[in-house]
């Protein structure tokens, strides 16, 4: 799962982090998913599950804070690219180096105001379950917090080896249905 795209700016250390946040990903993207289902089955029943709605709620919240996250350790987030890539030498550093620092800024204000609603949290409760929606507000300073670290991360491997690396040749990507070329081996 962990992607050999941009290795340059990748720390080993960090990979294990990565995969165990795509699995976490993963399955609050699939619970949310299940959920929604039980949901719209339990209601076409007449027997609606009311908790089912603050599962759901709570898996996609952190589904997607953690996949951004993810997201930005594996440059798959939303970012001047093509304007960065077209690039090169001094200007490109510069430019992703001023990117990323816009990027830490959001991170901070993830962390600090993420960090202050999780406190301000703990008044308010969810119904049915009467738990603390600090629970769900705790996502975002994480979300923050791993943003920041693969942020730190590029920038100073990026700094140490250049953002412009070429990157590695794509595997054979035909589908089971395409056919060979003519003459090429399977």
């Amino acid at each position: 799962m962990v992607l050999p795209r941009q290795r340059h700016l990748k720390w080993k250390a960090l990979d294990s982090l990565e995969y165990f946040l795509m699995i976490v990903c993963g399955v609050c993207l699939f619970g949310f998913s299940l959920a929604v289902v039980c949901d719209i089955v339990t209601r076409l029943l007449g027997n609606p599950w009311l908790w089912l709605q603050e599962v759901t709620s709570t898996l996609f919240i952190y589904g997607i804070f953690i996949g951004t996250a993810v997201a930005t350790r594996r440059n798959d987030h939303l970012y001047l690219t093509a304007f960065a890539e077209a690039m090169h030498g001094r200007s490109r550093t510069v430019i992703e180096l001023a990117i990323r620092a816009v990027v830490l800024g959001v991170c901070a204000a993830l962390i600090y105001y993420g960090y202050i609603n999780f406190l301000r949290g703990f008044g308010s409760f969810r119904l049915p379950s009467n738990t603390p929606i600090a629970s769900l507000y705790a996502a975002i300073p994480l979300c923050g917090l791993f943003t920041a670290l693969f942020t730190v991360e590029q920038i100073v491997n990026g700094i140490k080896h250049g953002f412009d690396h070429p990157e590695p040749e794509p595997k054979d990507t035909r589908s089971m249905f395409e056919a060979p070329e003519k003459g090429a081996a399977p």
